[in-house]
Order: structure tokens, then C-alpha cells, then sequence
């Protein structure tokens, strides 16, 4: 997944190890996450886990980690000059493999694809970076902090439209496996430009390049130089093995109803208190079972019609949740 981590080699440029290492590191911890992940989905752990509490956190301290490298690796490859042939066929694998991302989770969970993700991210990012790598570092950061800060202070229902949720402006984020927008995500990317900029300018991207990585480090440095081909594979690997394991010992059966409880509170209790969560899930619950909804929502219906009345039902039990509480009485 890294871009080129060194200038061109006629100018005597030394490989720094020590992002790669930074990258493996990196690498592992997301194939923890994404084991996490995997155990939900194929029903050892409960609903809502890995996307929610110190498991999303640490999801996004992942995600912010490759495109800081990514931003830092920019910098170092083309700061002095771009060099277009190594640039384009690098960014052509990318491409190529999101899009072999989207084909594959299109097919496997239609309901969640996922149409722009770390790889669609670092691919868009790449190009848009080109045109950072010659201003000063201070501005470079301003322009990463102003992206990252964007979405918490502007979103508008204009950008809720399927051709625009890359953005990440619109209202509410589209349900998907894994959904990296530019906004705020393209802030990290930044971030890395500036720092690997006081890095040349310093001369410490020099001494960085001085000492190997300790023996120890070598399963992270080899990960680091192949994080890509890591990436694509390490995910396929997981989920067969836990596909086999399942058949031995399969996952006991939840019903519909108690995982979607169990992932609605634990999504809620990320903005509001386990007063108001129990309540809220238990109204949205019958609400979706009245309208003969929660199969559709379990099934990812991705209609406008069908996302418009689960947000006007979310309202009316936000409401209804609201008042009871304020009265002290019951729903």
C-alpha cells in the first residue's frame, strides 16, 4: 500500500527502514482489527464490537497511521522531482486493487461493499498530494488540519447523493465495510507530507536512512516492503480459516432481533447514555418489525425511499425517547 519511500537511486538515497518497520507495525495491528472484525461477522462476537468503543478507536488510529506513511512516503519518493513512471505504475496498482475490492465484497456482501476504502483513499490522496509537495510545511499543515476539521463543522443533505458520499459531507455516512471519505481522511495524507518536508529540509531523512532495522524487526520490514500484496491477502486467509473453523464449531444461532438490540445500543452508546439507548433501540425495533422493515435493513436495502423512512423512524424515536425520559414516565 505504500507509495515509493525513496528519492531515485542515481541521486544515492538510502531506503529508511524505519518506515517500513512503522508500516508493518501498522499492517499487524490492522490484521487484528480485522480478526476482530471477522469473529463478529461470522457471529463469535457480538454485534456492533469492532465498530464500536476503544475497537473503532483503534481502527482509526490505524487507518490515520498507513495515510500518514503514505504522505511521509510521497515526500521522500517525488519531493525533489516527481518521478512520473515509478508514480504511475504504483498508483495503477492501487487502482487496480481497489477496484478488485469493490468487485470482491460487491459480490460476497452486496449490502456493505465497500466503493471507497483505505485503497480508493490512498489513490485519490496520491494525486491530490502532488500538488502539496512544493509548498511550505507550515501550509501543508494548515491544509491537513482544515480537511480533518471540515466534516465536523460542515455537512449538508446536497452531498447525500451515491456519486457524492466519497466526500464524506453528506449528513449520514453509507453503510459500508470500510469507508475511508477524502474528508476528513485526506487530512492525515497531509499531515505526512508536512512532516516528511522538515524531514528532507532538516537533513534527518538522512540520518533516519543510517541505521538497519534490528533482526528482530525483519518479519515488519519485509511486511513493510510488501504492503500491499499484505493487505490484499491477509483478509482472504482469515476468513477461511475461520470459515473452516466454523464448520467444526459452528457460532450458536442469535436471532435477528438481539443482534440488531446489541448493535443499535452499542452504536448509540457512542453519543448518548444507557438511559436513553435501551429505550431508543427497543422503539426502533418495533418500529421496524411493524413496518416489516427489519428484514429489509438486515438485507441492506440501499434505496433512497428505504434510507429516508429509517431516518424519519431514528427521528420519531429520538423524539418519543426524549420526551419519556424528560417526563420520567414510559414510552
Amino acid at each position: 500500500m505504500d507509495i515509493q519511500t525513496t528519492l531515485p537511486e542515481r541521486r544515492g538515497r538510502r531506503r529508511i527502514e524505519l518506515l517500513d518497520v512503522a508500516r508493518g507495525v501498522a499492517l499487524v495491528a490492522m490484521a487484528v482489527y480485522h480478526f476482530t472484525w471477522d469473529l463478529e461477522f461470522f457471529g463469535y462476537a457480538e454485534a456492533g464490537l469492532a465498530a464500536t468503543g476503544g475497537w473503532k478507536v483503534f481502527a482509526r488510529c490505524i487507518a490515520s497511521s498507513f495515510l500518514f506513511l503514505v504522505g511521509v512516503s510521497l515526500i521522500l519518493a517525488h519531493g525533489e522531482t516527481i518521478r512520473w513512471r515509478p508514480f504511475w505504475t504504483r498508483w495503477a496498482m492501487i487502482v487496480a486493487s481497489a477496484a478488485l475490492i469493490t468487485a470482491v465484497t460487491w459480490y460476497a456482501t452486496p449490502a456493505t461493499f465497500i466503493f471507497f476504502g483505505i485503497l480508493h483513499q490512498i489513490a485519490l490522496a496520491s494525486l491530490l498530494g502532488l500538488l502539496f509537495l512544493r509548498l511550505p510545511a507550515p501550509l501543508t499543515l494548515a491544509a491537513g488540519a482544515a480537511v480533518i476539521a471540515l466534516p465536523f463543522f460542515f455537512r449538508a443533505e446536497s452531498f447525500d447523493q451515491p456519486w457524492l458520499w466519497w466526500t464524506g459531507l453528506s449528513p449520514i455516512n453509507p453503510r459500508s465495510n470500510d469507508f475511508v471519505p477524502l474528508f476528513p481522511w485526506f487530512g492525515a495524507v497531509l499531515l505526512g507530507i508536512a512532516a516528511g518536508q522538515v524531514l528532507v529540509r532538516t537533513g534527518w531523512n538522512e540520518r533516519l536512512a543510517r541505521p538497519a532495522a534490528p533482526r528482530v524487526a525483519r518479519p515488519l520490514l519485509l511486511a513493510g516492503r510488501h504492503s500491499l500484496a499484505f493487505y490484499l491477502i491477509h483478509q482472504p486467509v482469515l476468513i477461511a480459516c475461520l470459515f473452516l473453523y466454523a464448520q467444526v464449531f459452528p457460532a450458536p444461532e442469535v436471532p435477528q432481533e438481539a443482534r440488531f438490540t446489541k448493535a443499535c445500543e452499542a452504536s448509540c452508546l457512542e453519543t448518548r447514555d444507557n438511559a436513553f439507548c435501551p429505550r431508543y433501540c427497543g422503539c426502533m425495533l418495533q418500529r421496524l418489525q411493524t413496518d416489516g422493515a427489519l428484514e429489509k435493513l438486515a438485507a441492506g436495502d440501499r434505496s433512497e425511499t428505504f434510507r429516508s423512512a429509517v431516518q424519519d423512524l431514528a427521528a420519531l424515536c429520538t423524539g418519543q425517547t426524549d420526551d419519556a425520559l424528560t417526563q420520567g414516565g414510559q414510552q
